[in-house]
């Protein structure tokens, strides 16, 4: 099995269709399955649309693929998400998810369906919006930072700036950050060991929240050069 993520956690990174179509490639020529974790499907920006490795030939019967409702619809906490995948491998799925999580909650179910209907496209779209303008405001400060370097993501609600310049590993950075400017981060590491370098950041918040994170930070390192 091959496991992607797109639009992607840590990085804010998103598959192209001709990444996704070599993968579905090689993936029919090895005959191996992949799970397509699909949760920050609708929070693209820059005129970038979500591609699904299902869309090849041969994919539909080799793909696992997951969404939710956590991210798009801010459901975080409902624990409401779904699978789509072949019929053989769903029997064992639904045996394994039965006994370890039961029945998801009616009223969840009635609020994910609304959540699926028409109704909800225009506020969805207001939500991303949103969430593009947090993302302009905290690339930005990151960039201004002495030792620190951000892309613009293109997806889902996280940066991944390169911190090497700070001279602190990921881990010192996030403990500097932390402890210092009051500002919590993740170490690349914990994505593994080709993190190293780099912190990764939410931007789930509100704007307000984010300036006065990032106003900290760069306090924090100005004192500290």
């Amino acid at each position: 099995m091959v496991i992607i993520n797109t639009p992607q956690n840590p990085t804010g990174g998103i598959l192209t269709k001709e990444d996704l179509q070599r993968i579905a490639e090689l993936a029919v020529k090895h005959d191996f399955i992949v799970l397509s974790d699909e949760i920050y499907s609708q929070i693209t920006y820059d005129g970038f649309v979500h591609e699904t490795i299902t869309q090849f030939p041969g994919m539909k019967e080799r793909t696992i693929l997951l969404d939710g409702f956590s991210k798009t619809f801010a459901m975080t906490g409902w624990r409401m998400g779904y699978g789509c995948m072949p019929e053989h491998i769903a029997q064992v799925v639904a045996k394994l998810q039965t006994n370890c999580t039961s029945c998801t909650a009616s009223y969840n179910q009635i609020a994910g369906i609304e959540a699926l209907s028409e109704r909800t496209d225009a506020k969805a779209a207001e939500f991303v919006a949103e969430f593009k303008r947090r993302r302009d405001v905290i690339v930005q400060a990151l960039n201004a930072m002495p030792g620190v370097r951000c892309h613009s993501p293109k997806g889902a609600f996280y940066v991944y700036p390169n911190i090497e310049g700070t001279g602190m590993t990921s881990q010192e950075f996030a403990d500097f950050s932390l402890y210092e400017a009051g500002v919590a981060c993740l170490s690349g590491t914990a994505f593994g060991s080709n993190g190293e370098g780099f912190v990764r950041f939410s931007y789930a918040n509100s704007v307000d929240n984010i300036e006065e994170a990032m106003r900290r930070l760069s306090e924090a390192l100005a004192k500290r050069n």
